[in-house]
């Protein structure tokens, strides 16, 4: 079966008034995602509003999306 697995990356808050997520992100675990495409080096993130802004006021995380194989479940 397959999955799909959440690597955060890093968090963002929105931009007063605006429709902008300012996001900080760790290149050191971007770059461990990274793929080529047509010869070029890609990082495909996610952004998405977490349930309560944490103890820094940020209310977006990022993250990047891996499938992944896991095992089926045993049946009944």
């Amino acid at each position: 079966m397959k999955s799909f697995k959440k690597n955060y990356v890093g968090k963002g808050t929105q931009v007063e008034n605006m429709d902008i997520v300012k996001v900080t992100l760790k290149v050191d675990e971007l770059l461990k995602h990274k793929h080529e495409y047509k010869g070029e080096e890609y990082v495909t993130i996610e952004v998405a509003r977490m349930q309560q802004p944490d103890k820094f006021d940020r209310t977006h995380t990022a993250y990047v999306s891996v499938l992944e194989e896991t095992e089926k479940p045993a049946e009944k």
